[in-house]
C-alpha cells in the first residue's frame, strides 16, 4: 500500500505540471486564436468537433459549452464520420479537429473529404507540422511540454490544456455577441439554472381572492379573519384605488396586544406596517428569494411601478418550484 506521503507527492506533482501546461497558453492567444474567434462568429452553419479517445471525450465536453453559449455546435466521432456521419457535415459549418499528435488515422483520413467539400478546417493540436495542421486553415497550438502521467503516456496534461482552450474559445465569442444571462437561460430550460433564470415572480406568485386584503378604515377584528381565513400570517392594506398603503402580521398583532389595543375599535390602518418587502411581478424569482433570506422573511408584496397590489409571494412557493 502507497504511503500518504507519496500520494500527496504524485497529486501534487501532476497539479502543478498540468498548471504550468494551462499557463503556457496564455503566450498562444495570438493571431491565430482571434482568426478561429471570428471564424466561429462568422460562421452561418454548425461548428462540428472532431476527436477520438480522450481528444474525443474533451471534443464532447467543447461542443456542449459552445452549443450552450450561443455557438451551435455538435460532436460528430470520426470513425462514424469515416461510414456516413460525414454527411452530417456541410459546406456552410466548420470543422474544430482535435488531436494532440495531429496524426490521428481516423482524422487524417477524413482530411480529403473535408478538402473536397470544402469545409473550412481549425486543427488544435499539439504538432504545428502534422497533417492535421497542415490541412487546416487556422491552427491552435495546444501542446505540452510533458504529460502529468509518470510513464508519458496517458493523455492528461494535453487533454487539460486542450479543454481550457476550448473554453477560452467559447467565452470570446460569448462576450463578442453580447450573450445575456437570458440567453443562457433559453439554453438551459431545465434543471436548476434555467429555473433560477427563467421563472419569474408572476409565475409562482398568488393573486386575486387569494391575496388576504382589507381596505384602510377595517376594523383590527375584521382584518385578523382576513388574515386567518388566507393562512399568509398577514393581510394587506390597500386603499380605494387598489394601491397598497401597508401590510399587517402577525408581529404586528402581538405588538398591538402588548399596547392593549382593543381589536374592536382599532382600525387597521393606525397599527398597520407602512414598511414592507416588495417586488414587481416581472422581477426574477431567485431575486424575491435573496430578498427573503437576508431581510429573514417569508413573505413579500409584489406591487407594479403604480403601487398597485399584485400578487403575494411565499418562501414555500419559491421551495416547490425549486428556485431555492
Amino acid at each position: 500500500m502507497a504511503s500518504e506521503s507519496s500520494i500527496t507527492q504524485s497529486a501534487i506533482r501532476t497539479i502543478e505540471i498540468e498548471n504550468k501546461a494551462v499557463a503556457a497558453l496564455l503566450d498562444r492567444i495570438d493571431h491565430n486564436f482571434t482568426q478561429a474567434c471570428n471564424a466561429l462568429l462568422k460562421c452561418r452553419g454548425r461548428v462540428v468537433v472532431l476527436g477520438i479517445g480522450k481528444s474525443g471525450h474533451i471534443g464532447k465536453k467543447i461542443a456542449a459549452t459552445l452549443a450552450s453559449t450561443g455557438t451551435p455546435a455538435l460532436f460528430v466521432h470520426p470513425a462514424e464520420a469515416s461510414h456516413g456521419d460525414i454527411g452530417m457535415i456541410a459546406k456552410q459549418d466548420i470543422v474544430l479537429a482535435l488531436s494532440n499528435s495531429g496524426n490521428t488515422d481516423e482524422i487524417t483520413a477524413l482530411l480529403p473529404v473535408l478538402k473536397r467539400k470544402d469545409i473550412s478546417l481549425i486543427a488544435m493540436t499539439g504538432d504545428a507540422n502534422s497533417p492535421l495542421a497542415n490541412a487546416a486553415s487556422i491552427v491552435l497550438d495546444s501542446s505540452v511540454a510533458e504529460e502529468a502521467c509518470p510513464l508519458g503516456l496517458a493523455p492528461t496534461s494535453s487533454t487539460t490544456a486542450a479543454l481550457v482552450l476550448g473554453d477560452a474559445l467559447a467565452m470570446a465569442p460569448l462576450e463578442a455577441r453580447g450573450f445575456t444571462r437570458d440567453d443562457f437561460a433559453v439554453s438551459h430550460p431545465g434543471g436548476n439554472i434555467g429555473r433560477r433564470l427563467l421563472v419569474k415572480v408572476e409565475d409562482l406568485m398568488h393573486r386575486g381572492s387569494e391575496i388576504p386584503q382589507v381596505r384602510e378604515g377595517t376594523p383590527l377584528s375584521e382584518a385578523l379573519i382576513e388574515m386567518s381565513s388566507k393562512g399568509f400570517g398577514l393581510t394587506t392594506i390597500t386603499d380605494s384605488s387598489g394601491g397598497i398603503v401597508g401590510v399587517f402580521t402577525d408581529g404586528d398583532l402581538r405588538r398591538s396586544l402588548d399596547q392593549g389595543k382593543d381589536i374592536q375599535s382599532t382600525t387597521i390602518d393606525e397599527v398597520m406596517s407602512r414598511d414592507y418587502k416588495h417586488i414587481q411581478g416581472n422581477a426574477l424569482a431567485v431575486e424575491a428569494a435573496k430578498i427573503m433570506q437576508d431581510s429573514n422573511v417569508y413573505v413579500v408584496i409584489v406591487k407594479d411601478t403604480e403601487h398597485q397590489l399584485q400578487g403575494i409571494l411565499k418562501m414555500h412557493d419559491l421551495l416547490q418550484a425549486n428556485v431555492l
